[in-house]
């Protein structure tokens, strides 16, 4: 859900390059800019910037162009209204990955170390692991929400995300549909490596433990016929159908419209999106989908903090201009989370260790648009196992199942490396 409260300037793309607030690294053409959405009564931040990498997936089939609304909001945010990080204003160095090429991550994480970051930003990168080698090697650490990659969110070492593990979304989800009677399901995702990796080792063995019948379908990373996935999602009528993860928005409003126009009308699982449902209006009713926070179609059952956090950034992600959707409200809670930790945390000397340090003592940590978080685990680098599902119920209008938070089974987290 979108409403419109700022003006996009083309100008202000060369202003953020002269005055240092973003990095236009030649590797994304497209970072674009904005006017200020900050209020007059923000306190700006002054000083020496502090770099900061950010894995962009601008680039190859399998983009994520929330990324770059969310990136260009939180920069505004931080460093013209709450004064940045430690008094001091964010530089982001962007540079632009290929989800397909994970060659991509290695460049960019090398740039990261040629630019003295002193942390690399995740958005959402399946092919993390990649980068964690040099990154280690350098001292510079890896913070994110979601580590897309398994293998990234197996281990502690050098790295924080401030959501889930992608498990906890997975049997959360499940637990749902055997408390609501329901026993089978079918979930597609792009032929990619990551996809075949989660569905082989969390998703089906997830299944049979939960007495769930679950399929898996892949579509080319190019992008499917829409109408012949929702065909092959609908065979055999499941309980839930639709989407593991989700390249963009425009994915989940092309297939969940396909669904619909095939005849499917149980449960459609539309991963993390949200643009779906102002497109489809009430034929979206009944759709699910996860978050590791508070989305604005939900704004409604949002508790505070969050329903405020929520309005801010709905502000400042729309006078952004671009895509909005879930990349973009969690790479600006990413960037919020990650100052806001380091100022709780008292960080004053910006090195990859201190940064690293001040991250994983977060304790009791009210994240931005979450829960409380609690960082620093020696078996997982995620710092909450907590996750919303929530329902569509009406016109653009979505409610948590369950009315909160969920927290998987801890019993069957244990049993996944990294996701306890």
């Amino acid at each position: 859900m979108r409403r419109r409260t700022g003006r996009v300037v083309a100008a202000a793309i060369a202003a953020a390059c002269v005055f240092s607030v973003v990095s236009c690294s030649s590797d994304d053409d497209s970072s674009g800019g904005s006017t200020s959405a900050a209020g007059e009564s923000g306190v700006k931040a002054a000083g020496a910037p502090i770099k900061v990498g950010l894995f962009n997936p601008s680039k190859g089939p399998a983009t994520q162009a929330g990324v770059t609304s969310g990136r260009d909001a939180a920069v505004d945010y931080i460093n013209n209204q709450i004064g940045g990080l430690s008094g001091r204003p964010i530089e982001v160095v962007d540079c632009g990955i290929d989800q397909t090429a994970p060659e991509s991550t290695i460049a960019c994480a090398n740039q990261f170390v040629q630019a003295g970051v002193v942390a690399a930003i995740d958005a959402y990168d399946s092919e993390s692991l990649a980068a964690v080698p040099i990154l280690t090697a350098a001292k510079i650490p890896l913070v994110g929400q979601i580590p897309f990659n398994t293998a990234t969110g197996a281990k502690a070492d050098n790295r924080v995300y401030f959501g889930p593990p992608p498990a906890a979304f997975l049997v959360g989800f499940m637990q749902s549909l055997k408390a609501a009677g329901k026993k089978s399901l079918t979930l597609a995702n792009a032929d990619l490596p990551q996809a075949h990796q989660v569905f082989d080792g969390l998703l089906a063995p997830l299944g049979k433990q939960l007495g769930i019948e679950v399929k898996s379908v892949y579509y080319p990373p190019t992008g499917p016929n829409f109408t012949a996935l929702a065909t092959t999602l609908a065979e055999g009528n499941p309980d839930a159908a639709g989407l593991m993860t989700a390249p963009n928005d425009n994915t989940c409003t092309k297939l969940s419209q396909s669904l619909r126009s095939v005849g499917y009308k149980n449960t459609m699982f539309m991963a993390a999106c949200t643009e779906f449902i102002d497109t489809m209006g009430s034929q979206a009713v009944g759709a699910q989908t996860y978050s590791p926070g508070w989305q604005p179609p939900s704004i409604d059952s949002a508790p505070e903090p969050a329903k405020a956090n929520l309005k801010v950034a709905e502000q400042y992600v729309d006078a952004a201009g671009g895509a909005g959707g879930f990349y973009a409200y969690g790479t600006f809670a990413i960037f919020v989370d990650f100052v806001n930790g380091l100022n709780q945390a008292k960080v004053t000397d910006f090195t990859g260790v201190n940064v690293l340090n001040g991250l994983k003592g977060l304790t009791d940590f009210q994240s931005f648009l979450g829960p409380k978080l609690t960082c620093g685990k020696p078996t997982t680098p995620n710092c909450t196992t907590e996750m919303l599902l929530f329902e569509v119920t009406g016109d653009k209008t979505t409610k948590p199942v369950g009315g909160g938070y969920i927290t998987p089974s801890p019993e069957v987290l244990k049993l996944i490396p990294g996701a306890a």
